[in-house]
């Protein structure tokens, strides 16, 4: 045997082996996808308010990741529209990060990071309309019975003049499926 049919037999093997464990580790991590996939709950918000010449729309979906039956963590999206008659428009859009802790399975501490485009429009020329990014960190409790919760949560960033919200204190209902 002379040393390029060695090298050749060499390296064969070697790409037999890489691919045979490259399709290993495939088929193992198409597993761990799927499991992952398991812990992975879908929900959000949608509101809507009216009111003497007042509307308002919020769409708010929202997944997370479930660790275990104590931690979860995932990301939101939130699109909201306002109108007040003919004096006030705005919209608002933004993205957020949440953490969720369960001491018991009824007891739900939130903490959750939301940051905020708002486009606020007035038709009265005595106002400037105004576009800027909103931050909010809320730390929230909720009692949940199955896959709704209900609780409160508070801003701890809250700006009277440019949040969304009239108060830090907003009440929340979570929905996770």
């Amino acid at each position: 045997m002379n040393f390029s049919s060695l090298f050749n037999c060499k390296t064969y093997l070697i790409v037999f082996l890489f691919l045979n464990c490259s399709l290993t580790s495939f088929s193992q991590n198409q597993d761990n996808t799927s499991d992952f996939w398991n812990h992975v709950r879908f929900g959000g918000g949608i509101g809507l308010s009216f009111g003497d010449g007042f509307f308002s729309g919020t769409l708010a979906p929202t997944g997370i990741y479930q660790f275990n039956s104590k931690f979860s963590a995932g990301v939101g999206l939130n699109a909201t529209y306002n109108k007040q008659d003919d004096f006030y428009k705005s919209t608002i859009f933004g993205a957020s990060v949440i953490g969720l802790f369960n001491p018991i399975r009824e007891l739900q501490v939130s903490a959750e990071f939301e940051e905020l485009n708002v486009s606020r429009k007035f038709d009265d020329s005595a106002f400037e309309d105004q576009n800027y990014w909103y931050p909010g960190l809320f730390m929230g409790l909720g009692y949940g019975n199955g896959n709704v919760t209900f609780g409160i949560r508070y801003d701890v960033l809250y700006d009277r003049e440019k949040s969304t919200y009239a108060d830090p204190w907003v009440p929340f209902v979570r929905v996770f499926f």
